[in-house]
């Protein structure tokens, strides 16, 4: 209003009483309706209420034939040519029929467009059925699809197969209770990528055309959404299963095995605290790392994983204080390497321990004892696969960063129950 009028100059529009040249219509309260008004407006960081000039509707104002934004929007508007037309197009009376309708028509008499804006996102194929929620889907087709083209890029991107990660989408759908402006699908394939291939938070923000804020906050939500509902992959067999699934090379020597231990360790950023910095210092590798149990199955099932103690810690300690003695039961058999003297802790709950004998005073083992280290040693082997399998995942096995040590015990569960899905079918990195 405080414009020059051009009739009544060189008087404002204000002082000689003319309308507006335009005005600003805020956005619908209604969210299909308000969804579409950023669609159409095509802003990468939409205000949280963007108000639009009456320059940019075709009525110069929202009405029901135009409800949403669609002239000088700064981009030539993607129009959609429909397939299924028919005679009633053809006649006279279509322009009527455009006009009565609730989304905009442009149409001649041969061919009927409609704005792209305006229309549904739709899923073609097997993967159709894996979101259907407008606060799961970004208002577009997820990028996962254009990623994860076979098995080969899904296990190098998830660590899994193809068919497993989206049989684990559709799984945690259900547990999804955030409202992210991402597709569900590519929630989940930002977390494993994560997990996977330690990526930065500006590649995965690349990737996905998101900002690293979001790609921070999805990566925080799903760490904790995973490891709550991921837990059931990580089971204690039963007995009886173990025995059923037990390999040959248990069965001839050491049938009564219920599961192998071992502790590993990952190096850890040095923290500037110097009780932390003593905490996690380990001799063996002379650095900072965090230290973890894990214990498998003979058929190589990880059925504990501990969380993450401080390198300085012992493997006897751990043991102890891990929580994996609550799973143990009369009668099991745990076998283990020279590092954990746990036998006492294991006597009281009347479950046997087998290492690998020790040399006592600079001795010499005997024939007998050469044999059965041998032996051990020759099935002892899995547990040391299994933690290669979960090393895999770079995020545990690259250096951990101090601000992300506060969920290395969630991180180590999730990887754990992924090394679970993965069944036969791993592809592990040259390197």
């Amino acid at each position: 209003m405080e414009e020059e009028c051009y009739i009544h100059r060189p008087r404002t529009r204000a002082e000689c009483g003319c309308e507006a040249p335009y005005d600003f219509h805020p956005p619908p309260k209604n969210e299909e309706s308000f969804r579409l008004w950023l669609k159409a407006l095509n802003l990468k960081k939409p205000p949280k209420r963007p108000f639009v000039c009456s320059f940019h509707f075709v009525d110069k104002r929202p009405t029901a034939d135009h409800p949403i934004p669609e002239k000088w929007l700064g981009y030539e508007l993607r129009l959609k040519r429909r397939a299924d037309t028919d005679d009633s197009h053809c006649d006279v009376g279509a322009d009527q029929a455009a006009s009565q309708s609730e989304s905009p028509m442009h149409k001649d008499a041969d061919t009927q467009w409609e704005v792209q804006a305006l229309t549904d996102h739709t899923y073609v194929g097997e993967k159709k059925d894996v979101c259907n929620r407008e606060t799961q889907c970004g208002g577009q087709e997820p990028l996962a699809h254009g990623i994860l083209k076979n098995d080969t890029s899904c296990v190098l991107y998830t660590g899994l197969s193809l068919c497993a990660f989206f049989d684990l989408v559709k799984y945690l759908e259900q547990f999804y209770k955030a409202n992210f402006k991402t597709h569900l699908v590519d929630q989940i394939l930002m977390t494993t990528m994560k997990l996977k291939l330690n990526l930065l938070q500006a590649d995965l923000a690349e990737r996905f055309a998101v900002s690293q804020g979001l790609v921070s906050r999805i990566i925080s939500y799903w760490i904790d959404t995973m490891e709550e509902n991921m837990r059931i992959y990580i089971p204690w067999l039963p007995r009886e299963t173990i025995r059923s699934t037990m390999p040959q090379c248990f069965r001839e020597t050491f049938p009564n095995t219920t599961c192998i231990i071992d502790c590993t360790e990952t190096t850890l950023q040095k923290p500037q605290n110097l009780d932390s910095r003593g905490e996690s210092y380990g001799h063996y590798y002379s650095s900072n790392t965090i230290k973890y149990l894990v214990a498998i199955a003979p058929c190589g099932l990880v059925m504990f994983i501990s969380p993450a103690y401080g390198g300085r810690c012992s493997d006897k300690f751990i043991t102890q204080e891990s929580g994996f003695l609550e799973y143990l039961r009369p009668g099991d058999e745990v076998m283990a390497d020279r590092g954990f003297p746990i036998r006492d802790l294991l006597f009281e709950r009347k479950v046997n321990l087998v290492l690998p004998a020790f040399t006592r005073k600079g001795g010499q083992l005997s024939d007998e004892d050469v044999t059965a280290t041998r032996r051990i040693a020759n099935v002892r082997i899995h547990v040391e696969r299994v933690i290669r399998r979960l090393k895999v995942f770079k995020i545990i096995s690259q250096t951990v960063p101090i601000n992300l040590a506060y969920k290395m015990d969630k991180i180590l569960r999730i990887c754990a129950a992924l090394v679970n899905m993965q069944g036969e079918i791993i592809h592990e990195d040259a390197d």
